[in-house]
């Protein structure tokens, strides 16, 4: 019995230290990843909407978005007549300052980046969801599409193209692709000159300096 008991001693005592070692692991694994970027506005709630705004643009009306970061200005022609129900929304969080300090969240160099978020965490929206717009036109630099997670689940996120995506085939026609850039390629490279790390997930899309829009404003014409 004497014996027994030493050898189960020696049996838990291992296991301990194995314990031990996978948690020394996986700290050295954490402090290796970049943190998290921060919301926009720290300390702040994040405004909500409980349904998909009414009609905010009007008809014969052309729009642009000049959206500034601290990487410089981005100008971009909204196509109202191609993704009304996307431009629609952007038009209107952009004149509610919704996207006011939010910061891009994923970059992918070479093939998008992502922001719109305002909790910065990749899952955030502005409380409501309308739906996906077929693309009228291909998916080049510049481009301007909304993120989503499947049908019907348009909201807050939009990606901003560095690459002809589809004439390489590399992204399917659904995502709303509502502005094209008409000025800002010295931002737009800048942006996608971001270095980045690896997520949990090992994508390397984790920006690893902060990269905000400081204001989305938007032009009637």
């Amino acid at each position: 019995m004497r014996r027994n008991f030493s050898l189960e001693a020696r049996h838990v005592r291992r296991l301990v230290l194995l314990g031990l070692l996978a948690v020394v692991l996986a700290a050295c694994g954490e402090a290796s990843a970049p943190a998290p970027q921060t919301p926009a506005a720290e300390g702040s709630s994040v405004k909500q909407y409980d349904a998909h705004p009414g009609t905010v643009i009007a008809a014969g009306t052309s729009y642009t978005a000049i959206v500034t970061t601290n990487l410089g200005d981005l100008s971009f022609e909204l196509l109202a007549d191609e993704a009304p129900l996307a431009v629609n929304s952007f038009v209107f969080l952009a004149r509610e300052g919704f996207f006011d300090g939010v910061v891009f969240h994923r970059i992918i160099p070479g093939f998008m980046a992502q922001a719109g978020d305002p909790t910065g965490s990749g899952t955030g929206g502005p409380g409501y969801r309308f739906d996906v717009e077929t693309p009228q036109r291909p998916y080049v630099r510049g481009s301007l599409a909304m993120a989503n997670a499947g049908p019907g689940t348009n909201g807050s996120q939009f990606f901003i193209v560095f690459d002809d995506l589809t004439a390489q085939g590399r992204l399917s026609p659904d995502y709303s692709l509502f502005g094209q850039m008409r000025e800002g390629e010295d931002a737009l490279a800048a942006l996608e000159a971001v270095p980045v790390g690896a997520r949990p997930s090992g994508e390397r899309s984790m920006p690893l300096e902060d990269v905000r829009i400081t204001t989305v404003e938007i032009i009637e014409r």
